[in-house]
């Protein structure tokens, strides 16, 4: 593991506890020696998490879509910012520099880029770990959500149990580390998409 994506709100949200946590992560991945791949933003936790990062020495990549560069909240200190065409090329280009996805409190691009890593993941797309770094049970409704799912029969509870949640860095750092993708079938029933009338 080399590089960790990680996704979090444009906005700095309404408790002091999620910029902390987001620039604990920043300079925890720093000093791991991990670099730091987001959405090339200089506002809200997108920001915290950069500049931590850099202030402990660390690489940091942003991606951006050309249409926030000219909102001109583009992050110009980085290690490297690339600039792209739309926001499709933004989550392809963070998929291939990353080795990792966390996401922090955001709103709908955070959980956006998040879902859409584990739908590719779930298709066999990708076999990269995906994880939510709680601040204050931020993501808990989220999470009974996604445990609802398996209890409908929606999800397989494999790729449930294939993604990380918690509140601990030191904890999803080793989860990562020691990551083995699920390798459970999409389709829940006997029957195939094909199949069904």
């Amino acid at each position: 593991m080399k590089a960790v994506c990680v996704y979090c709100g444009s906005n700095a949200g309404s408790r002091p506890a999620y910029a902390a946590r987001a620039a604990a992560l920043g300079t925890r991945l720093a000093r791991e020696g991990l670099a730091v791949v987001y959405g090339g933003g200089n506002v809200g936790l997108m920001g915290v998490v950069a500049d931590a990062a850099l202030a402990a020495g660390g690489e940091v990549v942003g991606v951006i879509p050309e249409q926030l560069v000219n909102w001109e909240v583009a992050h110009r200190g980085v290690s490297r910012l690339e600039i792209v065409a739309n926001m499709h090329e933004r989550k392809a280009r963070m998929f291939d520099l990353s080795d990792a996805f966390v996401a922090l409190p955001g709103g709908f691009g955070t959980l956006d880029e998040m879902f859409e890593m584990l739908t590719w993941r779930q298709l066999g797309l990708g076999d990269k770990p995906c994880a939510f770094l709680d601040v204050d049970g931020f993501y808990a409704p989220l999470v009974a959500m996604l445990d609802r799912m398996v209890d409908e029969r929606f999800l397989h509870a494999d790729q449930r149990n294939d993604l990380w949640h918690g509140d601990d860095i030191d904890a999803l750092l080793a989860w990562m580390r020691d990551y083995r993708p699920a390798r459970a079938d999409k389709w829940l029933d006997e029957k195939r998409r094909g199949d069904l009338r």
